[in-house]
């Protein structure tokens, strides 16, 4: 849509011309609902507030769906909004079939249709009138968007596919126009004119219906949110809208229920299926202070939640927004087919002007001999196929993607992600499942067991770092106090934690921190190492300035992690594990997992450096992380990969985020990547080849040789059968589903 409308009334687009209609709510759009069949309520998705594109407020998709690929509007969310997708397809296959209805008696009519099956009227003048008659709805009816898309494209002084076709046909229908009236029994090209639009028309309807096709996971997405939900109001529960839900609204939730929007459960209990954003299906318990995702599904209890995130702020409205601007957005590859398309615009119409005056001035045949190689070769050459070889392929893989909740957040990430060489990759949470546990705690001689474990967890309370929150809950476990009065505390980052607890200075964390702080570890060394020889991060304690014990933790190695790293390797990517850990247990670990390389003792804000590193290597590299201490090293890769529940962080800083938090989709992320690629050099290929050979065929340079030449009508069913192989070739890329996670 052009930047230039901004009203709500039907008129006209001062971009284009094409016919405004007024638009209807997001909310309705998104949800692929019509406002007049659901009167009843506004799907309660909470998207009628996501920022419509380039900030317009009129839609005028009616023509916008019947415009060749290379002319159409950016509009986001037109390949994937399942409501406008399905208006643009309707609009162009009602075109077609007009069209294609009107060409049959020409065809037949035709000098080719009569040749074939030697149809014979009484008058020619009579069959050019009644060519005439068929041909002009067709020109001027169904075929519109070109001459109308033609005019504002050189006004705006651009050259696309549309000028191409607009010259093709208005050529051949001009031509035969004065023929008719000049000359009436000649021979015409109004088939020529009439074909060309009929198959480019098929083209784009088989192209849409391509791409409509490849967002179902999608939108699925826009049915999760419920039409209505119930709010509390003035201390009165009532049902309303879910797109009506504002922030801090309380919301109530009964068994059965879907989550509206995001938000914090205040009361009650309950267990909810999250298989939207983690991709597992074992429900999650909720108590007061957990969050909820809009789009999930309440299990067992009745709770109230606090709104928190409404409208475009939840993660489903996000995630909708991501993978809309993937299927929208140009691959490197794409901008290339851009250039080269304007190219072939004037390689057209010069090969057709060269055409048309070689065989008249030149070889001295006739005027219609002359036009007839012209407009073959003007036809023929139109860069359709070539316009649709990377966007039809960006559309199918990232909704691919999206299926599998693997989230790609634009066409060049979905490219380069085939070219990388090496991965990086975060080893808490991305390997292991973040979720340590203490293994053991020993102490000193002269302290007590469980004293050491007390203050170790009053020092950690003020922490939300995984191993902080393995030494509180085993200290809940043991029964002990982790509520003394603390105060001072101070979180170190990467290293530990200090804090005075009951007026006893107490410092736990790494040996670094240790060190720094001039702390005598030899007592404990030997059940240090022990420990860290059997892959436990350890956190050490320090009271008053001596050593008094030590705790081990350990994180379970994620069950797919081993497999994962096999299947990396094996496409040829070198692997490396990167941690704050100690350097026996990142050994111990990249030991059992088969990784050569890892980088240990690593503080959140270096791991950036290690990642520049490997670029400095000339290597290509990806950095994969749970999207929050890891945000720097995200952004300094090349490809940034988001591991973890759908957190804002994560989807704000990774290029690709998979929702799973599945080390595998990893694998599968590169796999579909390698694919989509290998699919567009096809059509790139296709597009490029087809276009080379076929213009000097049309041109007529080999017609005195060898007698080989193509007719315009011949012309514009190859041009448009060529787009049809790359849009069916590009939906074929489905069928690396099944090899994604082999």
């Amino acid at each position: 849509m052009h930047p230039e409308v901004r009203v709500h009334e039907p008129g006209k687009c001062p971009g284009c011309g094409m016919d405004l209609i007024p638009q209807k709510k997001s909310a309705d759009v998104h949800a692929g609902r019509d406002p007049e069949v659901h009167a009843s309520h506004d799907n309660g998705a909470g998207l009628e507030k996501m920022p419509a594109p380039s900030g317009v407020e009129g839609d005028h998709t009616d023509h916008e769906a019947a415009m060749p690929a290379p002319h159409r509007h950016e509009m986001s969310g037109a390949g994937t909004n399942p409501a406008m997708a399905k208006k643009m397809e309707a609009d162009m296959r009602r075109r077609f079939w007009i069209s294609f209805v009107l060409s049959i008696p020409i065809f037949f009519l035709s000098p080719v249709g009569t040749n074939i099956f030697t149809l014979r009227i009484a008058s020619p003048q009579i069959l050019n009138w009644i060519l005439l008659a068929l041909t002009t709805p067709i020109v001027f009816w169904t075929g519109s968007i070109f001459i109308t898309g033609t005019y504002w494209s050189l006004k705006a002084k651009k050259l696309n596919m549309a000028v191409l076709i607009a010259t093709g046909v208005l050529a051949a229908y001009l031509f035969s126009v004065l023929l008719t009236l000049v000359k009436p029994e000649s021979e015409t090209f109004y088939e020529a004119a009439a074909l060309l639009v009929t198959f480019v028309l098929f083209g784009h309807w088989m192209e849409m219906k391509s791409r409509r096709g490849t967002s179902d996971a999608l939108r699925a997405l826009f049915d999760l949110v419920p039409p209505k939900a119930n709010v509390i109001r003035a201390g009165k529960e009532m049902s309303i809208p879910s797109a009506e839900i504002v922030h801090d609204d309380i919301v109530v939730l009964r068994p059965g229920d879907k989550v509206p929007v995001d938000g914090e459960i205040i009361k009650g209990e309950t267990s909810i299926d999250e298989s939207l954003v983690t991709g597992e299906s074992i429900p999650v318990s909720k108590t007061i202070g957990a969050k909820v995702v809009g789009g999930s599904v309440n299990q067992t209890g009745t709770v109230q939640f606090l709104a928190t995130q409404v409208g475009s702020e939840t993660v489903l409205a996000q995630i909708i927004k991501m993978v809309e601007t993937a299927q929208n957005s140009k691959a490197p590859g794409q901008r290339i087919a851009d250039k080269a398309a304007g190219w072939l615009v004037l390689i057209a119409i010069g090969s057709g002007l060269a055409a048309f005056f070689g065989w008249y001035f030149g070889a001295g045949a006739g005027l219609l001999t002359a036009l007839t190689f012209a407009v073959s070769t003007v036809v023929i050459a139109c860069p359709d196929a070539l316009g649709l070889a990377t966007p039809t392929a960006v559309a199918v893989g990232t909704g691919i993607g999206a299926k599998h909740n693997i989230l790609i957040k634009d066409a060049a990430t979905l490219e380069n992600t085939s070219r990388l060489t090496a991965i990086v990759l975060d080893k808490t949470g991305t390997l292991t499942e973040g979720k340590p546990k203490v293994t053991e705690v020993v102490v000193r001689s002269g302290y007590d067991h469980h004293e050491v474990l007390s203050l170790a967890a009053s020092a950690e309370r003020g922490s939300n770092h995984p191993i902080s929150m393995a030494i509180l809950e085993e200290a809940q476990k043991s029964g002990l106090p982790a509520n003394e009065k603390v105060e001072k505390f101070e979180s170190i980052g990467g290293l530990g934690v200090r804090a005075v607890v009951n007026e006893k200075s107490v410092i736990a964390g790494t040996e670094r921190l240790m060190r720094q702080n001039s702390i005598d570890l030899s007592p404990i060394k030997k059940d240090i190492d022990r420990l860290l020889a059997t892959g436990n991060t350890i956190s050490i304690v320090a009271i008053d300035g001596l050593v008094a014990g030590a705790i081990g933790v350990a994180d379970t190695i994620r069950p797919s992690a081993k497999k994962s790293i096999s299947a990396l390797k094996a496409l040829g990517l070198e692997v490396a594990m990167i941690t704050g850990d100690h350097e026996q247990v990142a050994k111990a670990v990249s030991d059992e997992l088969g990784i050569d390389r890892y980088f240990a003792e690593v503080l959140p804000e270096d791991k950036a450096k290690y990642v520049k590193k490997l670029q400095d290597e000339g290597k290509f590299v990806a950095m994969v992380g749970d999207g929050i201490n890891d945000a720097p090293a995200l952004a300094q890769s090349d490809i940034g990969i988001a591991i973890g529940a759908g957190t804002d962080v994560a989807i704000e800083t990774g290029n690709i985020v998979l929702m799973k938090s599945d080390p595998y989709d990893i694998v599968a992320a590169l796999r579909l990547s390698k694919a989509t690629v290998v699919k567009m050099k096809q059509n790139l290929f296709w597009a490029a080849i087809y276009n080379v050979l076929a213009i000097p065929v049309a041109a007529g340079v080999f017609y005195n040789s060898f007698g080989l030449s193509l007719r315009p009508e011949i012309s514009a069913l190859l041009m448009s059968a060529s787009s049809v192989i790359v849009a069916t070739n590009a939906v074929l890329l489905k069928r690396v589903e099944p090899r994604l996670r082999q």
